[in-house]
């Protein structure tokens, strides 16, 4: 069995967070997984179908604007943004935790990443929290689900 196979799970928002606020150049990713990732090293634009030099990710880096806020409502954001992937994309897309090096910026502006560490899956009880967390937020806010335009 691989290494990226046994990579564990983050179980809770909270285990996430503690994660996040320790440590540097983590992102969130929704795909089949690392071990499929891990092959090319590269993302596919959806419009063009251009190839791009890393792998798309969420930054979950914790930006100096955000004062003293709480982190989880951070890190709840971050992935909330992208929860509705398995329902668009495939349901086997995943979420999971990664380490790695800004290569360049994507299309929508998101970052590319290479030089990738696997450090995690995120299980569904986790979004599950996530969404439940930013949904009780008071401003008006959704997952970046472009599935209702045009």
């Amino acid at each position: 069995m691989s290494t990226v196979a046994r990579l564990p799970t983050f179980t809770s928002l909270s285990e996430l967070t503690r994660l996040v606020t320790r440590r540097r150049h983590l992102y969130a990713r929704w795909s089949h997984g690392p071990e499929r990732d891990l092959t090319a090293v590269s993302s596919t634009d959806d419009l063009t179908g251009v190839r791009l030099p890393g792998l798309s990710a969420s930054s979950l880096d914790i930006e100096d604007w955000w004062g003293e806020r709480p982190a989880d409502i951070w890190v709840a954001r971050r992935l909330y943004d992208y929860c509705h992937l398995p329902r668009v994309k495939d349901e086997r897309t995943r979420p999971w935790i990664l380490h790695g090096r800004e290569a360049a910026r994507g299309p929508d502006n998101e970052p590319l990443v290479r030089d990738i560490e696997p450090i995690g899956w995120i299980a569904d009880c986790v979004i599950t929290e996530a969404s439940r967390i930013v949904t009780a937020q008071p401003g008006r806010w959704g997952p970046l689900d472009r599935g209702l335009a045009g």
